[in-house]
C-alpha cells in the first residue's frame, strides 16, 4: 500500500496511518496571541456557551485575531468608562492629593462598575 495518495475528485491528499488513510488537513495560520484577561474570559465564554462559534473561529484560523480584538476593545472601553465615571462623580487629582484613601475607595467602585459593564457588553455579549 502506498504511504501517500491524492484524490483528484476532492483535491485532498491522504497519508496511511496504520490501516487507515487520513486526510492531510492543516489549520489556516492564525495571528499571534496577545490577549490578556478579557481575551481569556471571552475564550472561556465561547468554549462553554458558544461552542459552534468557537469551533468555527478555530477552523477558520481566526480565534486569536478575535480574542486580541475583544481584549483591546475591552481595555479601551474600560479606560473611557473609568474616566467618564470619575469625572461625573467628581473624583479628581486634587481629591487624590487631599484624601488618598477616599480617592482609592471611589476609584475601586468605579472600576468595578465599569468592568461589570464591559463584561456584559463585550465579553458575554
Amino acid at each position: 500500500m502506498e504511504k501517500h495518495i491524492y484524490d483528484d475528485k476532492n483535491g485532498l491528499g491522504y497519508t496511511l496511518y496504520g490501516d487507515y488513510y487520513l486526510p492531510d488537513l492543516e489549520l489556516p495560520e492564525d495571528e499571534e496571541a496577545h490577549y490578556g484577561k478579557y481575551g481569556m474570559l471571552r475564550k472561556t465564554y465561547l468554549m462553554e456557551h458558544r461552542k459552534p462559534y468557537y469551533q468555527m473561529l478555530i477552523l477558520q484560523g481566526k480565534l486569536n485575531k478575535h480574542l486580541n480584538r475583544v481584549d483591546r476593545e475591552a481595555h479601551e472601553r474600560m479606560e473611557v468608562l473609568v474616566m467618564q465615571m470619575a469625572e461625573k462623580q467628581g473624583i479628581t487629582e486634587p481629591l487624590k492629593a487631599e484624601q488618598p484613601k477616599l480617592w482609592i475607595q471611589e476609584m475601586n467602585g468605579i472600576r468595578t462598575a465599569a468592568e461589570e459593564m464591559v463584561l456584559t457588553e463585550i465579553i458575554y455579549g
